[in-house]
Order: structure tokens, then sequence, then C-alpha cells
């Protein structure tokens, strides 16, 4: 099925999802419907990277709406006219790429991109969906509470209601009596005993009536503080995970009911506090309660209020930029968006209440921290009509950040140095509540965000927001980095399961992390007690590479999110695994049995496999290919590597080693799906896969030896073996050209004579003065 018709047939939940993603202008949703099939079918990652590729394609979209245009033109309906406005609009603003296409092709390959992580979070796999029914259960039993809550105040209200009424009722009943005695002339002492039992029962229902306002004004901070202090920050604290992957639900539907039940009971319960003062004016005595008891009552009343309705404007969608490597990631002179909400939904403020963005209004007093001007329309109303559940809703969609041009600060501020991507900001939105001859003024703000200058500065502008995000409750603390404390390894292996369940759709399982931890921490019985600073997470090495964890998981992850997805999401890769339990758990299976796992030496992610063969004395051996690169896998998907590849065995007969995907599953069962329809001498990929030197190495003697970089080529971690005397002529022999899909490398380069020889005689290498035993295996794999 097309992955625009997955999508609208998606819940209101999700579908509400795909139509935040296409409030965007950059991609209209007409085109994406209409050209849904068109679009679907072209390289855009490609088209990103390949400007001729790019301007075919540009020109292609802009045939397509011509296309379009003319279909609606037959139509001539009203509708239709509508659409021709729209196309012949969206062909012009297309146009402005006319200079740059790939920049397009880059825009539409982001929509679909997010398109995907829609669908991958509609079909959690089984673990992550009990994981959510079980937080769903928890949450059930808060939210049943403060429903039960809320309906017990609007019951009370009622109630109230229509006690007030009653009192009315009543005291018009005393006032006419005591009205008409006194017009037909002086009261006898019978008449003035009726009366004195008519104010006294008065009194008495109005002092009942504010004692039972007083209890329900004690009902009402009750609920609020349910309300505000419980289910609206767990409602925060969920939004903040789910921007760095949690798989949490973040609506504000059920908020917003009650924020708006609430505030509605507290309005009423002023205009009850007022009815009873238009009481006390007609009809006053001596001790009348109402006029000692009102002022507190009102002023109880309004603090409530207020404090609701302060509580109640949010950021609904946090601060994000197209294409970037996530939220709260912004850069200079780059358009993002964000999104305010005001939980009472008051329809006659419908348009009329001015939200204002500013940035940093508490800026910290650092040396050099700098400051930004907010750029494009930073005042927008609170509207209905922006929202699919009519909530009042402002959505900034085109502002961007400038830097001020400012000094180095004068005397009294501190010389604390951040770098710019552990620099944090704070976006601000003020707008003023006026109603019911009430006048609030209301702030919210963002999450931290970090600014960038650079795409380079991406990486390590999302490490810093991950770690944010997962340690600090204190939305306002940007100086956190100043002074980070070391993080459980618990906490920082959830967010990284978060990650990788994000961009493909299963996270990581406890052994999967132990491996990431033991990297860390050496091999140790159990991670429950270790700690890992900011440091060492985002700066320092790891031990014997040249880069630090996040670089490496970085890279994995972007592999995994472009090239492996599907197989990621049905656990057909292991990925993090060492290379000795990999040896362990091979070596028990049959001959052919093979498993996926990441490199541990390449920094932008490599993937590799090893399997298990009996050899002609009995021992079982573990061999491995030079891992896959994303340079391999954009020419050649890595389910097809998996299916063609081949290497010569005795005899130079072809064979594919791969049997059974570990434990045991037969290859083909495990990725068929995932083929292309053609395959052996048809498949569009064999001309990658021919004519291509593929290098296999036995089974490592010691896991901790260094990889052995006479015989391997840069990306070459998985063959180790001691150095080699004759290292130059190997080197000659192996040099390769970098074009290859399969182990970085093609023959084009080498001597031809040399390689000639070698094709005639694959064991022309055993007379070298070099130990049989301190070479890998060199196998040639399938050839023109």
């Amino acid at each position: 099925m097309a992955q625009w018709e997955r999508l609208q047939q998606l819940d209101p939940l999700y579908r509400q999802k795909v139509h935040e993603l296409y409030d965007r202008e950059e991609l209209p949703m007409d085109v994406r419907h209409y050209l849904a099939p068109w679009i679907e079918s072209q390289e855009w990652d490609r088209a990103a990277m390949d400007p001729q590729l790019a301007v075919v394609l540009f020109q292609v979209l802009l045939e397509n709406l011509d296309n379009q245009y003319s279909r609606f033109l037959q139509e001539g309906n009203g509708e239709s006219f509508v659409l021709q406005c729209s196309f012949r609009r969206f062909k012009q603003n297309f146009q402005r790429y006319q200079e740059e296409p790939y920049t397009l092709a880059k825009i539409i390959q982001w929509f679909l991109t997010k398109e995907r992580e829609i669908l991958r979070m509609v079909e959690l796999p089984d673990q992550v969906q009990l994981l959510q029914v079980q937080q769903g259960n928890m949450e059930t039993d808060s939210e049943r509470n403060m429903q039960k809550k809320v309906e017990e105040v609007r019951h009370k209200v009622q109630v109230m209601d229509h006690t007030v009424k009653c009192l009315e009722e009543q005291q018009d009943e005393f006032d006419f009596k005591f009205q008409t005695h006194k017009m037909e002339g002086p009261i006898t002492p019978e008449d003035q005993k009726v009366l004195q039992m008519m104010l006294n029962r008065l009194d008495q229902s109005r002092r009942s009536l504010l004692s039972n306002l007083t209890a329900l004004l004690i009902l009402m901070e009750e609920a609020m503080s349910l309300l505000v202090e419980d289910e609206l920050v767990q409602w925060k604290w969920r939004q903040q995970k789910s921007y760095i992957g949690a798989p949490e639900d973040t609506s504000l539907e059920k908020l917003e009911q009650w924020f708006t039940s609430m505030a509605e009971g507290m309005f009423q319960i002023r205009e009850f506090l007022q009815k009873l003062e238009e009481l006390s004016g007609k009809v006053s005595y001596e001790k009348d309660p109402v006029l000692s008891q009102k002022p507190s009552l009102q002023q109880r009343a309004d603090s409530i209020l207020t404090t609701l309705l302060k509580s109640a404007f949010v950021v609904e969608t946090q601060p994000s930029i197209p294409q970037g490597k996530g939220p709260l990631v912004l850069r200079t002179n780059v358009q993002f968006s964000v999104k305010t909400r005001f939980l009472v939904k008051v329809p006659e403020l419908n348009h009329s209440m001015q939200v204002t963005v500013t940035m940093d209004k508490d800026a910290p007093q650092v040396k050099g921290y700098r400051k930004f001007n907010v750029l494009g329309t930073a005042t927008k109303a609170l509207n209905m009509t922006e929202s699919m559940q009519g909530g009042m809703v402002a959505d900034f969609r085109h502002l961007t950040l400038k830097e001020q041009k400012v000094g180095a600060g004068g005397k009294g501020i501190s010389d604390l140095s951040l770098s710019v991507t552990e620099e944090l900001h704070i976006i601000n939105f003020e707008t003023e509540f006026n109603h019911n001859g009430l006048s609030v003024k209301l702030e919210t703000s963002t999450l931290p965000v970090v600014v960038i200058s650079n795409s380079s500065q991406q990486q390590s502008a999302w490490a810093s927001v991950l770690w944010f995000n997962m340690l600090c409750s204190d939305h306002k603390n940007v100086l956190f980095f100043a002074n980070t404390t070391p993080a459980p390894w618990a906490k920082v292996g959830e967010m990284l399961s978060w990650q990788f369940l994000s961009a493909a759709g299963r996270g990581l399982d406890t052994n999967q992390q132990d491996m990431i931890a033991q990297k860390l921490f050496g091999k140790q019985q159990s991670y429950d007690d270790c700690t890992i600073s900011w440091a060492r997470f985002s700066k320092e090495n790891v031990p014997e590479n040249s880069f630090s964890l996040w670089v490496w998981l970085d890279g994995i992850l972007s592999l995994v999110k472009t090239y492996l997805a599907d197989v990621w999401k049905d656990g057909s890769v292991i990925g993090f695994i060492s290379k000795g339990r990999e040896k362990t758990l091979l070596k028990k299976r049959m001959d052919g049995t093979f498993l996926l796992r990441f490199s541990e030496s390449i920094k932008d992610g490599g993937v590799t496999f090893s399997w298990v063969e009996t050899d002609l004395r009995g021992n079982r051996n573990v061999r491995s290919v030079q891992p896959f690169t994303k340079t391999d896998m954009s020419q050649i998907p890595f389910v097809e590597i998996i299916r063609n590849f081949q290497i010569l065995e005795a005899g130079n007969i072809p064979e594919n080693p791969l049997r059974y995907l570990y434990p045991d599953i037969p290859k083909d069962r495990a990725f068929e799906k995932y083929y292309t329809e053609k395959g052996g001498e048809d498949s569009p990929y064999i001309k990658y896969i021919k004519t291509k030197l593929m290098f296999v190495s036995k089974e490592s003697g010691t896991e901790g030896k260094q990889p052995m970089n006479s015989l391997c080529l840069q990306h070459c971690d998985e063959v180790t073996a001691p150095d080699y005397p004759l290292a130059d002529s190997m080197d000659k022999f192996l040099n390769c050209d970098g074009e290859t899909p399969l182990l970085s490398g093609g023959v084009s380069d080498m001597d031809e004579d040399l390689f000639q020889k070698f094709l005639n005689d694959p064991n022309m290498l055993d007379g070298m003065n070099m130990p049989e035993t301190s070479l890998p295996d060199l196998i040639l794999s399938q050839l023109e």
C-alpha cells in the first residue's frame, strides 16, 4: 500500500500529526495528495546530493503541477476552481528553487521521512505497545481521579447555582412583604414578628450559602492543585521526554477539557459573589454576613482563577526547523516554527488575545553569552481556526533568529565559559486575558533551545538537547552545562533506546545496552551503579577510537534510520554485540548461521555480518567481512548485499555462506519481504556485485588486538592480526578505488599483471616468505 494511502487510514490521533506536519508551507498537502504516486516513486535522497538529478525532478514536478492544473480546468466545478488557483500559486512558490533544485529535493525527502516516522509510531513493536499499555493504565488512574474531581466541582457549582436562585426568591418574598406592610401604614407587632422570622431565615440562608461557597472554593483549590501541580506537570515531563524520543502521549485534549471546565466553574462562582453583593445592596441589616465575608471570598476566588489561567498558557509544539537533527536545535537565519496554546476555551476571545514572542527574557549575565533578535511575525492572535479540535492556538511558522552584535560585557558579568552547543536559550511568549472584568497577564516559555550557526554543529547540539531533557526538569536552567552532574547509566541507556525507537521503531534491549556500557566501563556483573559524565558521553574518545561515544552512536543511528530501518525494526540486526559474545553465540549454531552487528571503529556507522563454518580439519571458525557503510548502501540495499553475497571456495565455485539468520531462521524467510522482485543475474544490483574483491577474515585470536591496517582499508576493524613483513607488497595487491558497495574497494587501480596472476592462481601467495597462519583468508567474489 502506498505511503500516503496508509497515512489517510490512520486513527484521528495520528492523522492529526499528519495535519500538523503539513501545516508548513514548504510542501502543500494538496500537492502531496494529488502527486502522491509520483512523489513516492522518486529518489529524493539521491537528488539532494546529485544536482543533475535534482534539476530533472524539479522540471518534472513543474510539469506535473501543470498537468494537474489542466485536469482541474477540465472538471470545471467550484472545488476545481479553488484547486486551480492553489496549484497556480504552488507552482509559483516552487519556482524559487530554480537555482537550487536540490534544496527542494531535501525538503521533500524530509517530509517523506517524517511521514515514515508517524507510521512507525503506529506500528510499534509488541514490547513497546505493552509498555505504553502499562503507562496508559497508570495514567488512567491519575486521569480518573482528576475527572472525578472535575465532575464533583461541576455538580457543586450546579447545586450552588440553584441555591443562589432560591436565596434570591426568598429575599424577594421578604422584600415584597416588608414593602407592602410599609406602604399600608404602621407595621403592627404581629407583622413585625412575621417579618423578623422571615429576616432570620434569610440571614440563616445567606450564612449557609456563604459556608457552602467557602467549601466550594476549598474544593476548587484541591482540584486546581491536582490539575496544575500534578496533571500539567506530568504532561510537561511527558512532552519533554517525547522530544528526545520517548513514546509518550502528549495530547492536550483532556487537559483542555479540565482547564475549561474549571475556569467556567470559577467564573460562575464570581457571578455568585456578584449576585450576593447585589442582594446585599437591596436588603442589608446589622451583622449582614455578606458584607463581612464577601471581600475575602472574592479575593480567594480571583486568586484561584488567576493561577488557573496563568497555568493554562503552554507551548504545545516546541521549536524546530525543517530538516534539523531534532527539535529544540535552531539555526540562525533559518526559519523555525513553534505553537502556543491556551487551554481555556473562551469563544468570545477568539482572535482577540495577541501573543508576542521574545527571546531570553531573563538572560544570565555571562561573558560571551550570545543574544538574538526574533525576526518574522512576532505577534499573533490566539484563534480557534488553526486547531483541528478548535483550541485556542497561536502557531508561529516563519520565525528566524539573528545574532545581535554585542560587546564583551561590563563589570560584574561572570567569566563562565560555555561552548556554542552548551549555551541554552529560552523563547518567551506573552499575552493578556481580559474577560468579565478580570485582567490577567499570561506568560509561558519553551524548553531550552540550542542555537547554532552551522550545520556541522547539529550533532553536538542534539547531544546537548538529549542530555538536558534526560536529566533536568527545571526548564529555565540555562546554565545547566556550567555544572552538570554525572548521569546514571540506567537513564542514559533508556535515552539511547528511545533514539533507536524513534528512528526506526525498535529500542535497545538489555543486552544491547549492556554491550554499550561494557564499551565504557569494561565488563561488569551489573551496570546499575555506573555513572557517566557529560564530557565522557559527548567529548572524550572511547577506548581505542578517535571519537566519542555519542559520535559513534549517532553515526549508527543515521545509518539505521536511512538504510536499515526495516531490518532493525523486525529484530534482524542484533547490532550491539561484542566480538567475543558473537563467536560464543555462533559456534553453538549450525554452519552458515550468521548475525548482523555494528562496527565499533567506524565513526559514521558501519554494519557487518559474521558466520560460522567448519573447516576440513573439523575446526569451527567464525568469519567476518569488512563493514558496510552509508557509501555502500547508497548504491545497493543491505538486504541485497546479504542476498547476493558470494565467495569462492574450493574449486573456485561461488557460494553464499549465509544460510541462517541467528539463531536458526532461513535467510530468505527472514529477508525475502525486502528483496527486489528480480534476483540473480536479473537483479538491478548485479553490476555492483560482480568483479569485486571481498576480504574475509577468520576469527580473531585475541579480542583486544588492534585492526590490521596493512591488509585492511580504512574501515576494516573486523580483521585482526599481527603486522606483516611484506606489507608494501600486500598493499599494492589490495589497492582499491573505494567505489565498490561491497567492502569499500574495487580492482581498477591494481597492477593488472599481478591481478591476472592471482585470478589464474588464487594460491600464488602461499610461496611468499610469510607464515601462513598469519594471513587472513583473501577470497574473491563472483567475477564476470
